[in-house]
């Protein structure tokens, strides 16, 4: 019967494969990180094993973790507890947080999207924010990690809005997002997953409940975000709208405290509101109005979803 013949590597050799550099892979022997090579004469002879430990230490190495932290793995596979409930928990963090599939964009598309004319510092700070991703080897194509982010852009852009305004405001965006996104893992981690992190590292099977744990609670983070962005933006665009319209008319003395302005809508409506209800309540009328239209329009909306079903039924509160 044949046996597979091992794999056998200087550390030349390793380094080459690996793509680790000698100093490196020593540096990672010094550390307790890899094993030792065996003494054949005068040469060290490394194997498969440590090909594989060294792939393992690249892939926590760019997920984020620290020597220390991946010493303390190592430490518990070689300890025999295993690494498998521990790589599928940091694979798991580690996928996808969203749907969305990256797609492509070649330049001149994306010159077109934005008015025609090429803009070299706007396309640089796109790539710094990570809205585009350069392609290696090609100068014409971009890859996009979130299509829906770079349509937002296109949108705002062509509403009139300046590229510099847009990407300051997603950097500002952006850093007020990772503060609730921070504040999320800090109460997750809390309530949820310390149980499972106590011990370091956890068991197999601790790990692996923890991630199945994060499979279910991934979509709650952004579900919570979208349900209190809605409400945010439904109550404060009304207000800002009320804000807008609520220009001083012309002055009649000295405001009084409380006293409501009318509202800068054409001369017609101002003069055929204030003759029905007053100019002291005037504004609180078409703030109303304004109310009540957006809530015909909620419940309008919901009509065509009523109609889909085939069914109507009774109203809310209504017995057969």
């Amino acid at each position: 019967m044949d046996v597979e013949e091992r794999a056998e590597y200087r550390i030349e050799d390793l380094a080459h494969v690996s793509g680790a550099s000698v100093r490196t892979i020593r540096a990672y022997q010094d550390r307790g990180l890899l094993p030792k090579p065996e003494r054949r004469g005068r040469a060290n002879v490394y194997g498969d094993e440590h090909l594989a430990r060294l792939r393992q230490i690249a892939d926590l190495l760019e997920r984020g973790y620290t020597l220390a932290s991946i010493r303390e793995l190592l430490e518990a596979w070689d300890a025999g507890r295993g690494l498998g409930g521990v790589l599928g928990l940091v694979a798991e963090v580690h996928g996808p947080w969203t749907d969305e599939q990256a797609d492509r964009i070649t330049r001149a598309d994306l010159d077109a999207a934005f008015g025609g004319t090429p803009d070299e510092d706007a396309v640089r700070e796109a790539v710094e924010l990570g809205v585009l991703e350069r392609v290696p080897g090609r100068d014409d194509e971009f890859v996009v990690p979130s299509p829906q982010e770079l349509a937002v852009a296109v949108e705002l852009y062509a509403a009139g809005v300046p590229l510099t305004a847009i990407s300051g405001h997603l950097r500002e965006l952006r850093g007020q997002v990772e503060h609730i996104a921070g504040r999320f893992l800090e109460f997750t981690t809390e309530h949820v997953f310390a149980r499972y992190l106590d011990r370091r590292p956890p068991t197999d099977a601790d790990a692996a409940e923890a991630a199945a744990l994060v499979r279910r609670l991934r979509p709650l983070a952004q579900q919570t975000v979208d349900a209190e962005l809605a409400r945010a933006m439904r109550t404060l665009a009304t207000r800002h709208l009320q804000r807008q319209l609520a220009t001083p008319g012309p002055p009649q003395g000295p405001p009084r405290e409380g006293e409501d302005r009318l509202m800068a809508l054409p001369s017609g409506t101002v003069e055929a509101v204030t003759r029905l209800v007053g100019a002291t309540h005037a504004s609180a009328f078409v703030t109303a109005a304004v109310e009540r239209e957006l809530q015909t329009r909620r419940l309008d909306a919901l009509a065509p979803r009523v109609t889909a079903t085939g069914h109507t039924g009774p109203e809310v509160g209504q017995s057969d």
